[in-house]
C-alpha cells in the first residue's frame, strides 16, 4: 500500500496481548476488528445448539482471523480462542473496508488470504469425508512434520482431545489409531511422536 494510505489506516488499530485461555469472539457476534495473529495462535471452534463443540482451524501468525465475517460484516460462525499467549493487531472494521474499497494491493492481498483459506478449508472437508481414521492421523502427523520441520521426531503442539476434535474423531479412536499405528511406522512416546516409517 502506498505510505500514506498504509499510515491511515495503522492510525485505526491497537495491538492485543492476551493470555492463554482468552476468548477474542463468540460464534454468532457481528466483528468489530480484523484481527491478524501476529504471535501465537487464535482456535476457531464451531459448536451446536446442543453444545458440542468442535476444532474447525487454527490461524497462525501472517493469518486473518475469519476475514469473510468482517468484509461481509456477517456474525463470526465459530468462536476464537487463545490457547498460548498470543498478540493481535485489531484494525477497525469500517476503516478496513473502506481501505479495501480503495486500495488494490489491499484488496488483492485479502483475495490472496481468502483463496488460501478456502483451499485449506477443502482440503480440511476432503481430509474428513474421503480418508480413514489412520489416514487422517497420518496425513496430520506428516503435516506436522514439515511444519517443526523435523522429519523425524515431532511433538504433538495442543491436547489429544483438540487434535482429536480437529481430525473429526474422538479422542478414544485418536488414542486407538496411534496405538494401531505403531505397527506401521510410528513409535508414539507421551507427546512425541517419532517417525519411523515415513512411507
Amino acid at each position: 500500500m502506498p505510505l500514506d494510505a498504509r499510515e491511515g489506516l495503522l492510525r485505526k488499530t491497537l495491538t492485543h496481548s492476551v493470555a492463554a485461555g482468552t476468548v477474542l469472539f463468540e460464534q454468532g457476534e457481528l466483528p468489530t476488528f480484523q484481527h491478524v495473529v501476529l504471535s501465537g495462535s487464535a482456535h476457531l471452534f464451531g459448536r451446536s445448539h446442543e453444545g458440542r463443540e468442535v476444532l474447525i482451524e487454527i490461524v497462525r501468525p501472517g493469518d486473518l482471523v475469519i476475514p469473510a465475517a468482517v468484509v461481509s460484516q456477517a456474525p463470526y460462525l465459530m468462536q476464537a480462542r487463545v490457547l498460548e499467549p498470543s498478540r493481535f493487531l485489531l484494525i477497525e472494521g469500517d476503516a478496513f473496508r473502506a481501505a479495501l474499497a480503495e486500495e488494490p494491493a489491499l484488496a488483492q492481498a485479502m483475495i490472496d488470504s481468502l483463496a488460501s483459506q478456502f483451499r485449506r478449508m477443502v482440503g480440511q472437508i476432503k481430509n474428513l469425508k474421503l480418508r480413514s481414521a489412520p489416514q487422517r492421523v497420518a496425513s496430520y502427523i506428516v503435516g506436522l512434520s514439515r511444519r517443526q520441520q523435523a522429519p523425524v521426531r515431532v511433538v504433538l503442539p495442543y491436547e489429544k482431545n483438540l487434535i482429536a476434535s480437529e481430525l473429526g474423531m474422538t479422542r478414544e479412536s485418536f488414542s486407538r489409531t496411534l496405538s494401531a499405528m505403531q505397527r506401521d511406522g510410528i513409535s508414539v512416546q507421551g507427546d512425541v511422536i517419532v517417525i519411523v516409517n515415513r512411507r
